[in-house]
């Protein structure tokens, strides 16, 4: 292995898990979001020299981000509808050992709410979408999202702040509660 694809895989292998599921939740299926991921590590790969001291998770993901949006485009030009699954698009499996031994109906509940949580964003316009998946689910700093997104962080901080009034409605709670 040379040099390059060794650096390449230090650097950029181990954020496949949020690049996964930052294209599973902008393009709702599991299929697609594994071509996403795979034709974005093909483009990181073939410019990875361009990467130059910054973080590579941003750089990442915005590639990521890009591909998806690319597929996107392609499905609306073919006339392809993309309909939500509440199944598909809201399982949620645990999948630890200490989670088995739980109590089921407390199981229950945090399944039934998560399913709840999943459904909502799912349902959210796919710029809020990918903002709360980004700060919430991948934990990402403003400064990082507005890089992603290629957007100010004012409009990062615009548009989170309408996704979680979405996402408050969505599961029909008050402003300012959840």
């Amino acid at each position: 292995m040379d040099i390059r694809t060794q650096q390449f895989e230090e650097v950029v292998l181990p954020h496949l898990d949020a690049a996964y599921n930052l294209a599973r939740w902008l393009l709702k299926d599991d299929d697609n979001a594994r071509d996403a991921v795979q034709d974005a590590y093909l483009r990181a790969f073939r410019f990875f020299d361009h990467l130059r001291g910054e973080e590579a998770r941003p750089w990442l993901l915005a590639i990521v981000r890009n591909a998806c949006y690319s597929l996107l485009g392609k499905r609306r030009q073919s006339g392809e509808q993309v309909e939500f699954d509440e199944e598909r698009d809201s399982e949620f499996a645990e999948s630890t050992t200490e989670a088995r031994g739980r109590d089921p109906a407390a199981q229950l509940i945090r399944k039934v709410e998560s399913a709840r949580i999943d459904e909502a964003i799912g349902r959210l316009p796919s710029v809020y979408r990918e903002v709360i998946v980004l700060r919430e689910l991948e934990e990402l700093a403003y400064e990082e999202i507005a890089l992603i997104a290629n957007v100010p962080v004012g409009t990062v901080m615009s548009r989170l702040s309408r996704a979680r009034a979405l996402l408050r409605k969505h599961l029909g709670r008050p402003d300012g509660e959840g």
